[in-house]
Protein backbone atom coordinates (compact mmCIF):
# COMPACT_ATOMS: atom_id res chain seq x y z
CA UNK A 1 0.00 0.00 0.00
CA UNK A 2 0.99 3.44 -0.65
CA UNK A 3 1.81 5.59 2.61
CA UNK A 4 0.72 9.30 2.64
CA UNK A 5 2.18 11.83 4.67
CA UNK A 6 -0.28 13.79 7.01
CA UNK A 7 -0.20 17.33 4.99
CA UNK A 8 -3.36 18.04 3.75
CA UNK A 9 -2.37 19.86 0.57
CA UNK A 10 -0.61 16.74 -0.66
CA UNK A 11 -4.11 14.52 -0.62
CA UNK A 12 -4.83 13.63 -3.98
CA UNK A 13 -8.65 14.13 -5.74
CA UNK A 14 -8.59 10.20 -6.21
CA UNK A 15 -7.43 9.51 -2.39
CA UNK A 16 -10.22 11.66 -1.10
CA UNK A 17 -13.05 9.94 -3.71
CA UNK A 18 -11.51 6.41 -2.31
CA UNK A 19 -12.00 8.22 1.54
CA UNK A 20 -15.65 8.79 0.72
CA UNK A 21 -16.43 5.24 -1.03
CA UNK A 22 -15.70 3.76 2.85
CA UNK A 23 -15.40 6.18 5.40
CA UNK A 24 -18.64 7.48 4.95
CA UNK A 25 -20.89 4.57 3.51
CA UNK A 26 -18.98 1.94 4.86
CA UNK A 27 -16.30 2.57 7.18
CA UNK A 28 -18.12 3.06 10.33
CA UNK A 29 -20.38 0.01 9.49
CA UNK A 30 -17.79 -2.03 11.34
CA UNK A 31 -18.69 0.12 14.92
CA UNK A 32 -21.68 -2.32 14.80
CA UNK A 33 -20.17 -5.16 12.72
CA UNK A 34 -16.78 -5.38 13.19
CA UNK A 35 -16.10 -8.59 12.14
CA UNK A 36 -18.08 -8.06 8.86
CA UNK A 37 -15.45 -6.99 6.25
CA UNK A 38 -12.85 -9.94 7.11
CA UNK A 39 -15.37 -11.97 6.50
CA UNK A 40 -15.96 -10.73 3.38
CA UNK A 41 -14.71 -13.45 1.17
CA UNK A 42 -16.40 -16.60 1.34
CA UNK A 43 -14.89 -19.84 2.21
CA UNK A 44 -14.64 -22.59 -0.33
CA UNK A 45 -12.84 -25.13 1.78
CA UNK A 46 -11.53 -26.12 5.41
CA UNK A 47 -8.77 -22.90 6.07
CA UNK A 48 -9.77 -19.17 4.45
CA UNK A 49 -6.53 -16.97 5.62
CA UNK A 50 -7.65 -13.43 7.17
CA UNK A 51 -7.38 -11.18 4.06
CA UNK A 52 -7.38 -7.05 3.86
CA UNK A 53 -9.84 -5.79 2.54
CA UNK A 54 -8.71 -4.69 -0.84
CA UNK A 55 -7.15 -8.30 -1.16
CA UNK A 56 -10.49 -9.83 -0.49
CA UNK A 57 -12.18 -7.95 -3.09
CA UNK A 58 -9.63 -8.93 -5.38
CA UNK A 59 -10.42 -12.50 -5.02
CA UNK A 60 -14.21 -11.72 -4.83
CA UNK A 61 -13.45 -10.10 -8.46
CA UNK A 62 -11.63 -13.03 -9.90
CA UNK A 63 -8.80 -10.98 -11.04
CA UNK A 64 -5.73 -12.38 -11.90
CA UNK A 65 -3.69 -9.11 -11.71
CA UNK A 66 -0.01 -9.49 -10.77
CA UNK A 67 0.89 -7.30 -7.34
CA UNK A 68 2.74 -7.58 -4.20
CA UNK A 69 1.50 -8.76 -1.22
CA UNK A 70 3.12 -9.15 2.47
CA UNK A 71 3.51 -12.49 4.09
CA UNK A 72 4.01 -13.20 7.65
CA UNK A 73 6.85 -15.51 9.30
CA UNK A 74 10.13 -16.81 9.73
CA UNK A 75 12.69 -17.21 6.21
CA UNK A 76 11.89 -20.79 6.27
CA UNK A 77 7.83 -20.80 5.94
CA UNK A 78 8.56 -18.07 3.55
CA UNK A 79 10.88 -20.40 1.16
CA UNK A 80 8.21 -23.52 1.78
CA UNK A 81 5.67 -21.44 0.36
CA UNK A 82 7.51 -19.66 -2.31
CA UNK A 83 8.13 -23.31 -3.59
CA UNK A 84 5.07 -24.66 -2.80
CA UNK A 85 3.19 -21.58 -5.20
CA UNK A 86 5.96 -20.64 -7.42
CA UNK A 87 5.98 -17.25 -5.49
CA UNK A 88 8.39 -14.66 -6.44
CA UNK A 89 9.74 -13.25 -3.14
CA UNK A 90 10.83 -9.86 -3.83
CA UNK A 91 12.30 -8.96 -0.29
CA UNK A 92 12.82 -10.40 2.72
CA UNK A 93 11.51 -8.38 6.08
CA UNK A 94 12.33 -8.69 10.29
CA UNK A 95 9.17 -11.10 9.82
CA UNK A 96 7.79 -11.83 6.65
CA UNK A 97 8.44 -10.72 3.09
CA UNK A 98 6.96 -9.46 0.03
CA UNK A 99 6.15 -11.87 -2.86
CA UNK A 100 4.71 -11.40 -5.79
CA UNK A 101 1.87 -13.26 -7.60
CA UNK A 102 -1.18 -13.13 -9.35
CA UNK A 103 -5.02 -13.88 -8.18
CA UNK A 104 -5.05 -17.78 -8.79
CA UNK A 105 -1.58 -18.11 -6.43
CA UNK A 106 -3.20 -15.25 -3.99
CA UNK A 107 -6.22 -17.74 -4.01
CA UNK A 108 -3.96 -21.25 -3.35
CA UNK A 109 -2.14 -19.36 -0.74
CA UNK A 110 -4.90 -18.17 1.34
CA UNK A 111 -6.06 -21.90 1.67
CA UNK A 112 -3.02 -23.05 3.00
CA UNK A 113 -2.90 -24.20 6.58
CA UNK A 114 0.34 -22.24 7.15
CA UNK A 115 -1.24 -19.10 6.33
CA UNK A 116 -3.23 -17.00 9.00
CA UNK A 117 -3.06 -13.69 7.18
CA UNK A 118 -2.55 -11.54 4.03
CA UNK A 119 -1.26 -8.16 3.67
CA UNK A 120 -0.86 -5.55 0.61
CA UNK A 121 2.11 -3.96 0.24
CA UNK A 122 0.20 -0.69 0.27
CA UNK A 123 1.32 2.82 -1.15
CA UNK A 124 1.88 4.93 1.82
CA UNK A 125 2.05 8.94 1.46
CA UNK A 126 3.09 11.64 3.29
CA UNK A 127 0.74 13.46 5.64
CA UNK A 128 0.90 17.31 5.69
CA UNK A 129 3.91 29.75 14.28
CA UNK A 130 2.75 30.59 17.59
CA UNK A 131 2.60 26.58 17.77
CA UNK A 132 6.11 26.73 19.42
CA UNK A 133 4.17 28.64 22.36
CA UNK A 134 0.93 27.34 22.49
CA UNK A 135 2.45 23.64 23.30
CA UNK A 136 4.71 25.23 26.31
CA UNK A 137 8.27 24.41 24.74
CA UNK A 138 9.77 27.63 24.93
CA UNK A 139 9.05 28.01 28.76
CA UNK A 140 10.93 24.48 29.18
CA UNK A 141 14.08 26.22 26.79
CA UNK A 142 14.67 28.76 29.52
CA UNK A 143 13.58 26.87 32.37
CA UNK A 144 10.67 26.43 34.29
CA UNK A 145 9.71 25.79 38.25
CA UNK A 146 13.24 24.59 39.03
CA UNK A 147 13.57 22.05 36.00
CA UNK A 148 16.93 23.35 34.24
CA UNK A 149 16.52 24.57 30.45
CA UNK A 150 15.43 21.55 27.80
CA UNK A 151 15.84 21.07 24.44
CA UNK A 152 16.09 17.60 23.72
CA UNK A 153 19.46 17.63 23.55
CA UNK A 154 21.04 14.04 23.28
CA UNK A 155 17.75 12.16 22.04
CA UNK A 156 17.63 10.47 18.74
CA UNK A 157 14.66 11.00 17.11
CA UNK A 158 13.79 8.74 13.89
CA UNK A 159 12.48 10.35 11.49
CA UNK A 160 11.19 8.04 8.65
CA UNK A 161 9.81 10.35 5.75
CA UNK A 162 10.72 11.87 2.50
CA UNK A 163 14.13 12.35 3.46
CA UNK A 164 15.88 15.51 4.64
CA UNK A 165 17.66 18.13 2.73
CA UNK A 166 20.53 20.48 3.95
CA UNK A 167 19.13 23.58 5.79
CA UNK A 168 21.46 25.88 7.62
CA UNK A 169 18.53 25.62 10.85
CA UNK A 170 19.36 21.47 10.86
CA UNK A 171 23.01 22.38 10.81
CA UNK A 172 24.69 19.40 12.89
CA UNK A 173 21.24 17.83 13.73
CA UNK A 174 21.35 15.06 11.24
CA UNK A 175 23.40 12.43 12.77
CA UNK A 176 22.50 9.43 9.97
CA UNK A 177 21.03 8.62 7.00
CA UNK A 178 19.54 5.59 5.58
CA UNK A 179 17.85 5.58 2.19
CA UNK A 180 15.26 2.53 1.96
CA UNK A 181 13.60 3.79 -1.63
CA UNK A 182 14.49 2.01 -4.84
CA UNK A 183 16.87 4.49 -5.57
CA UNK A 184 19.11 3.85 -2.54
CA UNK A 185 20.62 6.77 -2.44
CA UNK A 186 21.77 9.23 0.08
CA UNK A 187 18.39 10.22 2.01
CA UNK A 188 17.65 13.67 0.28
CA UNK A 189 14.50 15.24 0.00
CA UNK A 190 13.23 15.91 -3.17
CA UNK A 191 9.50 16.19 -1.91
CA UNK A 192 10.10 18.61 0.77
CA UNK A 193 8.03 16.85 3.81
CA UNK A 194 10.98 14.71 5.46
CA UNK A 195 12.22 18.28 5.88
CA UNK A 196 9.20 20.19 6.84
CA UNK A 197 8.76 17.26 9.42
CA UNK A 198 12.91 18.15 10.71
CA UNK A 199 12.80 21.35 11.54
CA UNK A 200 9.26 20.90 13.22
CA UNK A 201 10.95 18.41 15.23
CA UNK A 202 14.43 19.84 16.30
CA UNK A 203 15.30 22.85 13.82
CA UNK A 204 16.97 25.96 14.83
CA UNK A 205 18.49 29.34 12.98
CA UNK A 206 19.62 32.10 15.34
CA UNK A 207 19.50 34.10 12.17
CA UNK A 208 16.06 33.86 11.07
CA UNK A 209 15.16 32.93 14.94
CA UNK A 210 13.25 30.27 13.79
CA UNK A 211 13.24 26.87 16.39
CA UNK A 212 11.77 23.71 16.31
CA UNK A 213 10.45 21.85 19.69
CA UNK A 214 13.43 20.26 20.09
CA UNK A 215 16.51 21.96 19.11
CA UNK A 216 18.86 19.97 20.73
CA UNK A 217 17.43 16.76 19.38
CA UNK A 218 19.50 14.31 17.26
CA UNK A 219 18.03 13.46 14.13
CA UNK A 220 17.93 10.25 12.26
CA UNK A 221 17.00 11.00 8.83
CA UNK A 222 15.07 7.39 7.25
CA UNK A 223 14.53 7.99 3.79
CA UNK A 224 11.08 6.05 2.79
CA UNK A 225 9.17 8.44 0.43
CA UNK A 226 9.90 9.23 -3.02
CA UNK A 227 9.88 12.26 -4.95
CA UNK A 228 5.75 12.61 -5.14
CA UNK A 229 5.43 11.95 -1.66
CA UNK A 230 4.59 8.42 -1.90
CA UNK A 231 6.02 5.46 -0.94
CA UNK A 232 5.68 1.18 0.15
CA UNK A 233 4.91 0.30 3.12
CA UNK A 234 7.28 -2.46 2.92
CA UNK A 235 10.18 0.42 3.39
CA UNK A 236 8.31 1.69 5.99
CA UNK A 237 8.86 -1.65 8.01
CA UNK A 238 12.46 -1.98 7.13
CA UNK A 239 12.91 1.82 8.48
CA UNK A 240 10.94 0.98 12.00
CA UNK A 241 13.25 -2.52 12.10
CA UNK A 242 16.29 -0.55 11.40
CA UNK A 243 15.73 1.69 13.95
CA UNK A 244 15.12 -0.78 16.65
CA UNK A 245 18.36 -2.59 15.37
CA UNK A 246 20.15 0.75 16.19
CA UNK A 247 18.22 2.20 18.90
CA UNK A 248 21.48 2.06 21.32
CA UNK A 249 24.25 2.86 18.78
CA UNK A 250 21.88 6.14 18.01
CA UNK A 251 20.26 6.91 21.21
CA UNK A 252 16.71 6.52 19.00
CA UNK A 253 14.16 7.14 21.57
CA UNK A 254 11.48 8.08 18.99
CA UNK A 255 9.71 7.43 15.76
CA UNK A 256 8.08 9.98 13.80
CA UNK A 257 5.71 8.30 11.18
CA UNK A 258 4.24 11.04 9.40
CA UNK A 259 2.54 9.22 6.89
CA UNK A 260 -0.25 6.06 6.37
CA UNK A 261 -1.94 4.23 4.43
CA UNK A 262 -5.56 3.51 4.43
CA UNK A 263 -6.77 0.47 7.19
CA UNK A 264 -7.22 -3.07 5.26
CA UNK A 265 -7.03 -5.23 8.17
CA UNK A 266 -7.02 -5.10 11.50
CA UNK A 267 -3.61 -4.20 13.41
CA UNK A 268 -3.28 -7.94 15.00
CA UNK A 269 -2.44 -8.61 11.18
CA UNK A 270 -1.47 -5.17 9.39
CA UNK A 271 2.75 -5.97 9.42
CA UNK A 272 3.09 -2.09 9.74
CA UNK A 273 1.12 -1.96 12.93
CA UNK A 274 3.17 -5.01 14.20
CA UNK A 275 6.72 -3.15 12.77
CA UNK A 276 5.37 -0.54 15.55
CA UNK A 277 4.84 -2.79 18.02
CA UNK A 278 8.19 -4.24 17.93
CA UNK A 279 9.62 -0.77 18.27
CA UNK A 280 7.52 0.23 21.37
CA UNK A 281 8.38 -3.12 23.14
CA UNK A 282 11.98 -2.11 22.48
CA UNK A 283 11.28 1.08 24.55
CA UNK A 284 11.12 3.41 20.99
CA UNK A 285 8.39 5.72 21.57
CA UNK A 286 5.96 5.83 18.00
CA UNK A 287 4.57 9.19 17.02
CA UNK A 288 2.06 8.65 14.43
CA UNK A 289 0.04 11.22 12.45
CA UNK A 290 -3.84 10.59 12.62
CA UNK A 291 -4.73 11.23 8.98
CA UNK A 292 -6.48 13.72 6.83
CA UNK A 293 -9.85 11.99 6.96
CA UNK A 294 -11.88 14.51 9.02
CA UNK A 295 -14.31 15.39 5.80
CA UNK A 296 -15.21 14.74 2.51
CA UNK A 297 -14.31 17.58 -0.22
CA UNK A 298 -18.19 18.52 0.35
CA UNK A 299 -18.02 18.85 3.64
CA UNK A 300 -19.23 15.54 5.10
CA UNK A 301 -18.32 14.36 8.87
CA UNK A 302 -16.27 11.17 8.14
CA UNK A 303 -16.12 8.92 11.35
CA UNK A 304 -13.38 6.12 11.32
CA UNK A 305 -10.81 7.92 8.91
CA UNK A 306 -7.72 7.26 11.25
CA UNK A 307 -5.51 5.95 8.73
CA UNK A 308 -2.51 3.18 9.76
CA UNK A 309 -0.42 2.82 11.71
CA UNK A 310 -2.01 5.18 13.92
CA UNK A 311 -4.80 2.69 14.50
CA UNK A 312 -2.34 0.86 16.50
CA UNK A 313 -2.71 0.31 20.36
CA UNK A 314 0.75 0.81 20.90
CA UNK A 315 1.22 4.40 18.79
CA UNK A 316 0.84 7.91 19.76
CA UNK A 317 -1.66 8.94 17.71
CA UNK A 318 -1.91 12.64 16.81
CA UNK A 319 -5.00 14.95 15.59
CA UNK A 320 -4.58 18.55 14.79
CA UNK A 321 -5.74 21.34 16.45
CA UNK A 322 -5.54 25.19 15.03
CA UNK A 323 -3.94 27.11 17.49
CA UNK A 324 -5.78 30.50 16.14
CA UNK A 325 -2.43 32.25 16.12
CA UNK A 326 -2.13 32.73 19.77
CA UNK A 327 -0.39 31.12 22.33
CA UNK A 328 -3.41 30.26 24.64
CA UNK A 329 -4.87 26.93 24.17
CA UNK A 330 -8.20 28.27 25.11
CA UNK A 331 -9.29 29.17 21.68
CA UNK A 332 -7.87 26.77 19.86
CA UNK A 333 -10.00 24.51 17.38
CA UNK A 334 -9.50 21.43 15.52
CA UNK A 335 -10.04 21.66 11.58
CA UNK A 336 -12.54 19.48 10.08
CA UNK A 337 -9.76 18.05 7.86
CA UNK A 338 -8.18 15.93 11.30
CA UNK A 339 -9.01 12.52 11.60
CA UNK A 340 -11.65 11.46 13.59
CA UNK A 341 -11.75 7.70 15.52
CA UNK A 342 -12.66 5.18 16.32
CA UNK A 343 -10.77 3.15 14.13
CA UNK A 344 -11.69 0.93 11.39
CA UNK A 345 -12.62 -2.83 12.23
CA UNK A 346 -10.84 -2.29 15.47
CA UNK A 347 -13.01 0.39 17.31
CA UNK A 348 -9.57 1.74 19.11
CA UNK A 349 -10.25 4.93 20.30
CA UNK A 350 -8.09 7.20 18.57
CA UNK A 351 -6.60 9.71 18.43
CA UNK A 352 -4.96 10.16 21.53
CA UNK A 353 -3.47 13.63 21.72
CA UNK A 354 -3.83 16.87 19.43
CA UNK A 355 -1.39 19.30 18.42
CA UNK A 356 -0.67 22.30 16.69
CA UNK A 357 -1.13 21.24 12.67
CA UNK A 358 -2.64 24.22 10.85
CA UNK A 359 -0.30 26.68 8.63
CA UNK A 360 2.50 25.70 10.81
CA UNK A 361 5.64 27.77 9.13
CA UNK A 362 8.86 25.20 9.25
CA UNK A 363 11.97 24.57 6.51
CA UNK A 364 11.17 24.83 2.79
CA UNK A 365 13.55 23.59 -0.02
CA UNK A 366 13.55 25.75 -3.42
CA UNK A 367 13.38 23.06 -6.01
CA UNK A 368 11.09 20.57 -4.10
CA UNK A 369 7.80 19.69 -4.73
CA UNK A 370 6.15 20.76 -2.40
CA UNK A 371 7.50 23.87 -2.83
CA UNK A 372 7.01 23.96 -6.53
CA UNK A 373 3.44 23.28 -6.05
CA UNK A 374 3.04 25.86 -3.44
CA UNK A 375 3.93 29.18 -4.15
CA UNK A 376 1.27 30.96 -2.10
CA UNK A 377 2.84 29.23 1.08
CA UNK A 378 6.59 30.31 0.99
CA UNK A 379 8.22 32.83 2.44
CA UNK A 380 11.71 34.10 3.00
CA UNK A 381 13.50 35.33 6.49
CA UNK A 382 17.01 37.05 6.50
CA UNK A 383 19.31 36.07 4.83
CA UNK A 384 17.74 33.93 2.09
CA UNK A 385 16.73 31.32 4.59
CA UNK A 386 13.55 30.02 2.89
CA UNK A 387 10.24 28.49 4.64
CA UNK A 388 7.31 26.78 4.51
CA UNK A 389 3.95 26.98 5.61
CA UNK A 390 1.99 23.79 5.92
CA UNK A 391 -1.00 22.49 7.50
CA UNK A 392 -1.82 18.66 8.11
CA UNK A 393 -1.43 16.35 11.04
CA UNK A 394 2.09 15.42 9.82
CA UNK A 395 2.78 18.60 11.31
CA UNK A 396 0.61 17.46 14.97
CA UNK A 397 3.06 14.40 14.59
CA UNK A 398 6.35 16.17 14.72
CA UNK A 399 4.87 18.53 17.10
CA UNK A 400 4.47 16.27 19.45
CA UNK A 401 7.95 13.72 18.49
CA UNK A 402 9.54 17.14 19.91
CA UNK A 403 7.59 17.32 23.02
CA UNK A 404 8.59 14.04 23.59
CA UNK A 405 12.81 14.72 23.20
CA UNK A 406 12.05 17.14 25.76
CA UNK A 407 10.07 14.84 28.13
CA UNK A 408 12.71 12.52 27.42
CA UNK A 409 15.91 14.34 28.10
CA UNK A 410 13.91 15.50 31.76
CA UNK A 411 13.27 12.08 32.74
CA UNK A 412 15.73 9.72 30.34
CA UNK A 413 14.14 6.44 32.37
CA UNK A 414 10.54 7.24 30.80
CA UNK A 415 9.51 4.43 28.72
CA UNK A 416 6.46 4.46 25.99
CA UNK A 417 3.51 3.65 28.13
CA UNK A 418 4.53 6.28 30.81
CA UNK A 419 5.36 9.14 27.82
CA UNK A 420 1.38 8.49 26.81
CA UNK A 421 0.53 8.79 29.97
CA UNK A 422 2.19 12.27 31.05
CA UNK A 423 1.46 13.89 27.72
CA UNK A 424 -2.36 12.25 27.76
CA UNK A 425 -2.86 13.46 31.43
CA UNK A 426 -1.32 16.92 31.24
CA UNK A 427 -3.24 17.58 28.28
CA UNK A 428 -5.96 20.35 27.79
CA UNK A 429 -9.19 19.86 26.80
CA UNK A 430 -10.36 21.20 23.67
CA UNK A 431 -13.86 22.99 23.75
CA UNK A 432 -16.44 21.19 21.82
CA UNK A 433 -14.20 18.40 20.65
CA UNK A 434 -14.67 14.78 21.94
CA UNK A 435 -11.99 12.40 22.64
CA UNK A 436 -12.75 10.94 19.02
CA UNK A 437 -11.66 13.75 17.49
CA UNK A 438 -8.52 14.79 19.96
CA UNK A 439 -8.02 12.48 21.82
CA UNK A 440 -7.27 13.24 25.87
CA UNK A 441 -6.74 16.80 24.38
CA UNK A 442 -4.04 19.50 23.27
CA UNK A 443 -0.83 18.80 24.58
CA UNK A 444 1.07 21.18 27.00
CA UNK A 445 4.67 19.34 27.15
CA UNK A 446 5.34 21.91 29.91
CA UNK A 447 2.90 20.49 32.15
CA UNK A 448 4.26 17.30 31.22
CA UNK A 449 7.72 17.88 32.08
CA UNK A 450 6.79 19.07 35.34
CA UNK A 451 4.29 16.18 35.99
CA UNK A 452 7.04 13.84 35.42
CA UNK A 453 9.92 15.32 37.08
CA UNK A 454 8.23 16.57 40.47
CA UNK A 455 5.15 14.53 39.99
CA UNK A 456 2.44 17.08 40.48
CA UNK A 457 1.09 20.02 38.25
CA UNK A 458 -0.19 22.95 39.72
CA UNK A 459 1.05 25.92 38.68
CA UNK A 460 -1.47 28.64 37.53
CA UNK A 461 0.11 30.49 34.69
CA UNK A 462 1.44 27.26 32.20
CA UNK A 463 -0.01 29.03 29.41
CA UNK A 464 -2.12 32.08 29.39
CA UNK A 465 -3.40 31.78 33.00
CA UNK A 466 -4.83 28.24 32.23
CA UNK A 467 -5.29 26.09 35.48
CA UNK A 468 -3.25 22.65 35.22
CA UNK A 469 -4.73 19.76 36.98
CA UNK A 470 -3.44 19.51 40.73
CA UNK A 471 -1.24 16.31 42.09
CA UNK A 472 -1.79 12.95 40.08
CA UNK A 473 -1.61 10.68 43.28
CA UNK A 474 -3.96 12.86 44.92
CA UNK A 475 -5.97 12.70 41.97
CA UNK A 476 -6.27 8.81 42.31
CA UNK A 477 -7.23 8.90 45.84
CA UNK A 478 -10.21 11.00 45.43
CA UNK A 479 -11.19 9.23 42.96
CA UNK A 480 -11.08 6.10 44.67
CA UNK A 481 -12.62 7.60 47.24
CA UNK A 482 -15.47 8.61 45.34
CA UNK A 483 -16.05 4.75 44.47
CA UNK A 484 -15.81 3.57 47.53
CA UNK A 485 -12.88 1.45 46.35
CA UNK A 486 -10.17 0.90 49.48
CA UNK A 487 -7.27 -1.12 47.57
CA UNK A 488 -5.43 1.40 45.51
CA UNK A 489 -2.29 3.25 46.52
CA UNK A 490 -0.42 6.30 45.20
CA UNK A 491 0.58 6.26 41.76
CA UNK A 492 4.57 5.35 42.13
CA UNK A 493 6.12 7.76 39.86
CA UNK A 494 9.61 6.35 39.28
CA UNK A 495 11.86 5.36 35.60
CA UNK A 496 7.95 3.01 35.04
CA UNK A 497 4.55 3.72 36.55
CA UNK A 498 3.39 1.27 38.71
CA UNK A 499 -0.21 0.39 38.53
CA UNK A 500 -2.41 -1.09 41.28
CA UNK A 501 -5.87 -2.83 41.65
CA UNK A 502 -8.84 -0.92 40.93
CA UNK A 503 -7.56 3.03 40.27
CA UNK A 504 -10.13 4.53 38.59
CA UNK A 505 -9.52 7.34 36.47
CA UNK A 506 -11.61 10.27 34.81
CA UNK A 507 -11.27 13.14 33.02
CA UNK A 508 -7.99 12.99 30.66
CA UNK A 509 -6.92 9.63 31.83
CA UNK A 510 -9.20 6.23 31.25
CA UNK A 511 -6.97 3.20 30.45
CA UNK A 512 -7.59 -0.28 29.55
CA UNK A 513 -6.33 -2.62 27.43
CA UNK A 514 -4.99 0.28 25.46
CA UNK A 515 -8.20 2.21 25.32
CA UNK A 516 -7.71 6.13 26.59
CA UNK A 517 -11.58 7.21 27.64
CA UNK A 518 -12.10 10.55 28.37
CA UNK A 519 -14.87 13.16 29.45
CA UNK A 520 -15.72 11.51 33.02
CA UNK A 521 -16.36 7.68 32.41
CA UNK A 522 -15.52 5.95 35.23
CA UNK A 523 -14.09 2.26 33.72
CA UNK A 524 -13.88 -0.85 36.22
CA UNK A 525 -12.54 -4.45 35.28
CA UNK A 526 -14.17 -7.20 33.74
CA UNK A 527 -15.64 -5.22 30.59
CA UNK A 528 -15.99 -7.27 27.88
CA UNK A 529 -16.14 -5.54 24.79
CA UNK A 530 -17.41 -6.73 21.39
CA UNK A 531 -18.80 -5.06 17.82
CA UNK A 532 -20.14 -1.76 18.47
CA UNK A 533 -18.21 0.94 21.38
CA UNK A 534 -20.09 4.09 21.32
CA UNK A 535 -20.27 6.36 25.20
CA UNK A 536 -21.58 9.65 26.00
CA UNK A 537 -20.63 11.85 28.90
CA UNK A 538 -20.88 10.96 33.00
CA UNK A 539 -21.75 7.83 32.32
CA UNK A 540 -20.18 5.51 35.24
CA UNK A 541 -19.86 1.36 34.21
CA UNK A 542 -19.44 -1.66 36.71
CA UNK A 543 -17.86 -5.12 36.70
CA UNK A 544 -19.24 -7.42 34.13
CA UNK A 545 -20.67 -5.34 31.64
CA UNK A 546 -21.37 -7.31 28.39
CA UNK A 547 -21.85 -5.02 25.26
CA UNK A 548 -23.59 -6.57 22.23
CA UNK A 549 -25.52 -5.44 18.88
CA UNK A 550 -27.70 -3.08 18.30
CA UNK A 551 -27.79 -0.35 21.16
CA UNK A 552 -29.42 2.73 19.69
CA UNK A 553 -27.05 6.02 21.48
CA UNK A 554 -28.75 9.65 21.63
CA UNK A 555 -27.98 12.42 19.91
CA UNK A 556 -30.14 11.14 17.07
CA UNK A 557 -27.96 9.02 15.57
CA UNK A 558 -28.77 5.40 15.36
CA UNK A 559 -25.76 3.20 14.70
CA UNK A 560 -26.47 0.66 11.82
CA UNK A 561 -24.98 -0.69 8.96
CA UNK A 562 -24.03 1.81 5.51
CA UNK A 563 -25.09 5.07 7.95
CA UNK A 564 -23.99 8.05 6.13
CA UNK A 565 -22.56 9.79 9.19
CA UNK A 566 -23.78 13.47 9.88
CA UNK A 567 -25.51 15.38 12.78
CA UNK A 568 -28.73 14.12 13.57
CA UNK A 569 -29.21 12.16 10.44
CA UNK A 570 -30.02 8.75 9.74
CA UNK A 571 -29.90 6.36 6.99
CA UNK A 572 -30.91 2.82 7.07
Amino acid sequence: MTLQGRTSVSMGSSFRRWARRWAIVGGMAAVVAIGLTQAAVAETGPHRARLARDLAARLQAGSNQVGEIIVDGDAAKIERLARRYGLVVKRYLERGAVVELNGGQLDALSQDPEVDHLSSDLPVHSTAAEWVEATGADQLWQGLDGVPGLTGRGVGVAVIDSGIANHPALRGRVVASEDFTSSRGRGVDQYGHGTHVAGIIAGSDRQSGFSGMAPGANLINLRVLGTDGSGKTSDVIDAVDWAVAHRRQLNIRVINLSLGHPVMESYRDDPLCQAVERAVRAGIVVVAAAGNLGETEDGQRIIGGIESPGNSPWAITVGAVDTNGTPQRSDDSRPAWSSQGPTYLDSVIKPDLAAPGRRIVSLGIPGSALWNDLPGRQTYESGGRTYLRLSGTSQAAAVTSGAVALLLQARPGLQPLDVRLALQYSATSVPHETVLSVGAGDINVAAAVLLVTRGSVDLQTIIGGEVVTASAAAFVQEEVAKAGKTRAKNIIWTDNIIWTDNIIWTDNIIWTDNIIWTNNIIWTNNIIWTNNIIWTDNIIWTDNIIWTDNIIWTDNIIWTDNIIWTDSTTID
